[in-house]
């Protein structure tokens, strides 16, 4: 239940106040100045506190500022029996919600009440958010309260404390790399390296010299001898992403790792030790890889000692509003735009979008959702059209017609276009097209 503060020396007028809103489904707190309105603060958690701007011992417009410096999540709303614009603007500049004449407040305090509340919730969601946050690489970085994501942070968290190998499974964007992270900060080796490699990213020899160094003359340019990661990485952790990419030949030589704790370089007849905690990942089933002869089942068995699934993203829908608010502070404070709300229409399309991307698909459309947003809350305008144009999405019983999603379609490139200042490679990116298309669709607009 939302608490509410109504700090007034008029008696009547708090009683009459506090009747009317605890009909609303409020609890109530009653102070008659602006020392037992702070006092009242420091016992509860207040949400909204309703003030009258002269106080027997204090200005309201005054003691809007001393309570937003101490309690920036709790809004205010300022009554007063004369309008005065001055004070309505510093008002304003001092965090106060709004500001009303009495004699008005009967019809527009619960509507105003209700809106404060709103902001309130949203505040300390992104407070609370931001404290979870506090340790970048730590499993409070890891948002949600689904029970699948949980789950995955619980067994995270049991196998953390051990140097057991760890193979984390699940979709391209579910955030495996950000586990591995965490697994490492929480270990014995938090204080040691960890490097992440993916290897779907280089070709066989580049991987491998990538991996496990060269001495010098091993191949045409190797001038002197270069560290392999799995000499730099000796006694932290290193993390192979997509393990499943990795070449059948090079699994050999991880094995061997693995089993030995020893490898050689390339050109190299002498073996280096090392002491590593090995995290791989992986979004193929590596079961099927094994059946198709491109993965070897040894080393299956060898980096599967503990095994965690990190659940695809519209397996978790009841995080998507929790991760929404994260990119949307993040992105909001990137590009210094004043944007701390989200529409109800906004957060159902993302609800009912399949996220074959998963998290870092959502991250992208929340990026682009702000960069094209205007207002202070994230619209459906602002959406990918594909987003936008979900069957199960109603935009107030309006049915766009073929000319109006055209007319958007057109609005919405344009916006990007203006972004990135006519870089149409970049444009291409962020609308998540191809430059043909976008070449296409530029030409079908006739926009230049």
């Amino acid at each position: 239940m939302n608490k509410v503060l109504i700090i007034d020396d008029e008696e009547k007028l708090r009683s009459l106040l506090s009747k009317i809103i605890s009909l609303e489904g409020f609890e109530v707190v009653q102070a008659a100045d602006a020392k037992k309105g702070l006092q009242k603060l420091e016992t509860n958690d207040i949400d909204v506190i309703i003030c009258d701007v002269k106080l027997p011992d204090s200005s309201g417009v005054e003691l809007s500022k001393i309570i937003k410096d101490k309690y920036p999540a709790t809004e205010i709303i300022l009554l007063t029996a004369y309008g005065n614009i001055p004070d309505s603007v510093q008002a304003i500049k001092n965090g106060a919600f709004d500001y009303i004449t009495k004699g008005d407040d009967n019809n527009k305090i619960i509507p105003l009440l209700y809106k404060a509340t709103e902001k309130v919730v949203l505040a300390k969601r992104v407070l609370q958010l931001e404290k979870q946050l506090g340790n970048k690489h730590s499993f409070g970085n890891i948002i949600g309260k689904s029970k699948t994501i949980k789950a995955a942070i619980d067994a995270a968290k049991k196998v953390a404390v051990t140097n057991a190998t760890v193979l984390l499974t699940g979709e391209t964007g579910t955030g495996k790399e950000v586990f591995a992270q965490a697994i490492h900060n929480n270990s014995n080796r938090s204080k040691q390296h960890f490097v992440a490699v993916n290897c779907a990213a280089f070709s066989k020899d580049l991987l491998e010299n990538e991996l496990f160094g060269h001495k010098a003359g091993a191949f045409t340019g190797a001038i002197k001898e270069t560290k392999g990661i799995f000499e730099e990485a000796n006694n932290g952790t290193v993390f192979l992403d997509e393990i499943g990419e990795m070449p059948l030949d090079l699994q050999t030589k991880l094995l061997r790792v693995l089993e030995t704790g020893e490898f050689l370089k390339v050109g190299d007849s002498k073996t280096t030790k090392t002491n590593i905690r090995f995290i791989a990942a992986t979004n193929r089933d590596l079961q099927k890889e094994i059946e198709a002869g491109t993965f070897r089942e040894d080393l299956f068995y060898r980096i599967a000692v503990f095994q965690i699934a990190l659940p695809a993203l519209r397996e978790r829908i009841v995080d998507i509003e929790d991760l929404c608010i994260h990119f949307l502070q993040t992105f909001a404070q990137k590009t210094n735009k004043k944007i701390s709300g989200i529409s109800k229409l906004y957060l159902e399309a993302l609800k009912q979008h399949s996220w074959k991307g998963n998290i870092r698909e959502l991250k992208n459309v929340i990026e682009r959702s702000v960069i094209l947003n205007d207002s202070e809350e994230l619209t459906v305008d602002s959406l990918p059209m594909d987003l936008q144009n979900n069957s199960t999405l109603l935009y107030k019983d309006k049915i766009l017609s073929a000319f109006d999603l055209a007319s958007a379609e057109k609005i919405h490139i344009q916006k990007v276009l203006n972004y990135t200042n006519g870089n149409k490679t970049e444009t291409a990116r962020l609308l998540n097209i191809a430059l043909t298309t976008l070449y296409r669709k530029l030409e079908e607009y006739k926009i230049s």
